[in-house]
C-alpha cells in the first residue's frame, strides 16, 4: 500500500478595493511573486501607468515556476492589484484607461 502525501499550500487573505469586505484566501508563494513584480512595474506619483503597461513590466519579472509562460498572470494581476488597492499600496487615477501609481 503506498502513502499518499499531501502537499500544504500556505495561504494569504486577498481583499479587493471593489468589494468591501471580501476576502479570498490564495497561495501565498503566487500572491507574493506578483506583489514584488507589481511594485517593481508601477511607478512612484502620478501619473502611473495603464494597466496594459503594467502587465508588460510585469510579465518579465515573474518567476516561469509560479507562472509558467505568464499562465494566469492576468487573473494574479488583477487580484494582487486590488488587494494592493484596498491597503493603500497602490493608488488608481480615475482616467480612460485607468493608470496606477504607488502613493
Amino acid at each position: 500500500m503506498s502513502k499518499i502525501i499531501a502537499k500544504t499550500v500556505e495561504r494569504v487573505e486577498m481583499r479587493s478595493i471593489t468589494s468591501p469586505g471580501f476576502a479570498l484566501n490564495v497561495d501565498k508563494a503566487k500572491y507574493d511573486a506578483m506583489k514584488e513584480a507589481l511594485l517593481a512595474a508601477v511607478p512612484q506619483g502620478q501619473p502611473g501607468l495603464t494597466v496594459a503597461e503594467v502587465k508588460d513590466g510585469v510579465l518579465p519579472l515573474l518567476p516561469d515556476a509560479l507562472f509558467p509562460g505568464g499562465a494566469k498572470a492576468g487573473w494574479w494581476l488583477k487580484g494582487v492589484q486590488l488587494d494592493l488597492e484596498a491597503r493603500g499600496t497602490l493608488a488608481r487615477e480615475n482616467t480612460k484607461p485607468l493608470r496606477l501609481y504607488r502613493p
